[in-house]
């Protein structure tokens, strides 16, 4: 049993002492690096690539604008589309596509919605500010450019909002044939296991090798193929789990993959103690300290195989915060309103609505009723007989924040009478809304999540009956927002 550490021992040495080699060419000692695809493998990938997805594309609704002889119809579809793909699987961005297309069809149908609307339609893709970001560009491109979408990758990055090097690099390519090269998620794991390239890949030394390869692999002929096969490549078959490595169509140019044929080679001729010549040739890198390579402080895992690549450096913990929220329910026999407020216009999840919030600090959560926080956080004061029930706790990760979400509900039993709702005095916009309007209105997914904790909550428990509280006469109350029709 003590053999197996020691033949691991014994791989691992064998693999820096193929990195610490040197080679020959052209006859003298030479620093050629494995990182890199020579003139020859460059034409096979792109044949092999482009064959593929031809043969293996999937029906995506965006894919079909690409023939539209309107060339800023083509590359509206592909802004779109892409920038909902940031951060979101194909399979949820591809409903939210086909309503926001059939909504605004053009660029200038969507530069005359207004950002409630824009707001409204982004509701639960998350990142909010990606929609409010590609509606303000498409007022730009309509006020300041005459409806000309820009022509280049370069154009594109320098005059539209919120379109960074890969959105551009993706809207020439696809849309306007541009032989310039994209790096995503996808392309990023392609070609980290393409050429052994196990550096943080957020590093800027990878990064630029990355882009450069990028920009050397896409075919001048066919670059929206290219770039689409190999996100495709990266999304369907080179993928972060269980990768399809014997149905990859350029698994004969992946040296992550001739890493894992060879150390298995390796460990069987050590088991079988065969003194063949090894049929499979080993794979080094011959640059000391290379900033591409697998860094000296980690190694190579033989259980993940070709998951080894590519490589990230620790994410930063995200930080832990609590809000305390309130669901004010104003019901009658007829229908139940809710009361939301609208979020500030800069900063996380910016112009959407929520229940009354507030941030806390610590564990000072008991010491804030639902009463106060409703009129710390929109000025609205509850005088009536009302039920209040705790709810609970609802947690939602950010991309920065793990927020936990502690909520609160007080439903005001309205009397049988016709009554209005107006605006409180408040520094924040309020609607009450039904529970169908709720769920179509610019909320986000967090607040959602609330929400179904509440029903849920609801459904199962009767809250118990509070009496009448005293109040602070210059403060607003609830039932001076309601008045009898004339």
């Amino acid at each position: 049993m003590s053999m197996i550490p020691l033949l691991s021992r014994q791989l691992q040495n064998l693999f820096v002492i193929m990195v610490k080699r040197k080679i020959h060419q052209n006859g003298t000692l030479g620093t050629e690096s494995i990182h890199d695809f020579s003139s020859q493998e460059v034409k096979e990938f792109r044949e092999l690539l482009l064959k593929w997805y031809s043969e293996n594309k999937r029906d995506l609704p965006w894919r079909r604008q690409i023939a539209n002889p309107d060339i800023n119809q083509r590359a509206y579809a592909v802004w779109v589309s892409e920038v909902m793909l940031q951060q979101t699987q194909v399979a949820t961005v591809i409903s939210y596509y086909n309503k926001w297309m059939q909504k605004w069809p053009t660029l200038q149908d969507l530069s005359k919605a207004t950002l409630e609307e824009v707001n409204e339609a982004w509701s639960g893709l998350g990142y909010y500010s990606r929609g409010r970001r590609l509606y303000e560009g498409a007022q730009k491109v309509v006020s300041e450019m005459k409806g000309e979408m820009p022509k280049t990758a370069d154009e594109l990055l320098k005059l539209l909002p919120g379109v960074g090097k890969y959105t551009a690099g993706a809207i020439a390519s696809i849309a306007y044939g541009q032989a310039t090269g994209i790096v995503d998620g996808n392309v990023i794991r392609v070609l980290c296991r393409m050429r052994k390239i196990g550096g943080d890949s957020t590093s800027q030394p990878v990064q630029d090798k990355l882009w450069q390869h990028a920009n050397s692999l896409v075919d001048p002929d066919k670059a929206g193929d290219f770039n689409q096969g190999m996100m495709e490549l990266g999304a369907t078959v080179c993928t972060p789990k269980t990768p399809s490595c014997n149905t990859c169509p350029v698994r004969s140019l992946c040296l992550a993959n001739k890493e894992v044929e060879f150390n298995k080679q390796e460990k069987t001729k050590e088991l079988t103690k065969d003194k063949k010549k090894s049929t499979i040739t080993d794979i080094e890198c011959c640059i000391d300290s290379c900033p591409l390579c697998i860094q000296s402080s980690e190694v190579w895992d033989s259980s993940l195989g070709v998951q080894n690549y590519p490589r990230k450096g620790k994410k930063k913990a995200a930080r832990e915060e609590q809000t305390k929220v309130c669901i004010v329910c104003k019901k009658n026999k007829s229908e139940a309103l809710y009361c939301i407020v609208q979020r500030p216009q800069k900063g996380l999840l910016a112009g959407l609505w929520e229940f009354p919030s507030l941030k806390i600090d610590g564990d000072c959560s008991e010491e804030v009723s639902p009463q106060q926080l409703l009129i710390d956080s929109c000025g609205l004061h509850v005088d009536t007989l009302t039920s209040t029930c705790h709810v609970g706790e609802v947690v939602h990760l950010f991309s920065h924040i793990h927020q936990t979400y502690i909520i609160d509900s007080i439903t005001v039993e309205e009397e049988e009478r016709d009554t209005v709702v107006t605006d409180p005095p408040s520094t924040k916009p309020l609607r009450w809304v039904t529970e169908e309007e709720l769920q179509e209105s610019a909320v986000s997914t967090a607040m959602k999540k609330v929400f179904k904790a509440f029903t849920d909550k609801m459904n199962s428990k009767t809250p118990a009956k509070m009496k009448k509280q005293k109040v602070d006469k210059k403060q607003p109350s609830i039932n001076s927002f309601f008045k009898s029709k004339s």
